[in-house]
């Protein structure tokens, strides 16, 4: 008779996935910030990463979006069968639509209006809703109990980020139509005009840094939970 250790909830995370979750989202985080030196010209405090695409390294932002999309897919192949609630499971569904938005904004730059335009909308809002409803479901388990506060911390940022874009927008843009004498601007400026505040920039970037930490804390996590289950 082998001495076999019982199946239990964690058995059937996917190391591997996982690994791969947390190696491309660092891809993803690296390919971002070369954005920064190669296409300077976007100032990051008030550009919104999709406009990388307007220079001359739309590429890198293609394979960015890509990666990172995959690495969303990768981490719900790695905890696929954690979340045991309904509204759990509901939120591995978010957050295949946020890899598939991820993925789609590979294809569909800025220049691609409608295409982008539900590309952001899978992404921006799938990833914060999957984040909050997984990250309550695994608290539920015993496995995941200890790290839920962190986890969950992190979920909230995921959605704070995107507040903070859409207020940062509307304040920028105010304040744009006040310095164009109360006309909206048609096209984004070279430069922003004395006395506007540019930051939704960084807000758009705040964006995907959460939602990186978030995917590479519950991937690093269902790592450490399945290998306490190899014997030695």
């Amino acid at each position: 008779m082998t001495n076999q250790p019982l199946l239990n909830d964690t058995d059937n995370i996917s190391a591997s996935a996982a690994w791969v979750a947390i190696v491309l989202t660092a891809v993803a985080v690296l390919l971002l910030a070369s954005l920064h030196v190669l296409s300077p010209e976007f100032s990051p405090s008030w550009r919104v990463i999709s406009e990388y695409a307007f220079g001359h390294y739309g590429w890198v932002l293609s394979l960015m979006f890509l990666t990172w999309g995959v690495s969303t897919w990768a981490l719900a192949a790695a905890i696929w069968e954690q979340p045991r609630t309904r509204a759990g499971r509901a939120g591995l569904g978010f957050l295949l639509l946020a890899g598939l938005g991820e993925a789609m904004a590979s294809v569909f730059d800025v220049n691609h209006e409608i295409g982008h335009g539900v590309a952001g909308l899978f992404g921006v809002l799938g990833l914060p809703v999957a984040a909050l409803l997984i990250t309550v479901s695994l608290g539920h388990t015993e496995a995941w109990a200890t790290v839920k506060r962190p986890l969950l911390w992190l979920a909230h940022l995921t959605w704070i980020s995107v507040v903070l874009l859409m207020v940062t927008l509307v304040l920028m843009t105010v304040q744009m139509a006040d310095a164009n004498g109360g006309k909206p601007l048609r096209h984004a400026p070279k430069a922003l005009p004395p006395g506007v505040i540019g930051l939704d920039g960084w807000a758009d970037r705040l964006i995907v840094i959460s939602n990186c930490l978030w995917v590479v804390a519950v991937a690093w996590q269902a790592i450490k939970l399945r290998h306490r289950q190899i014997p030695a």
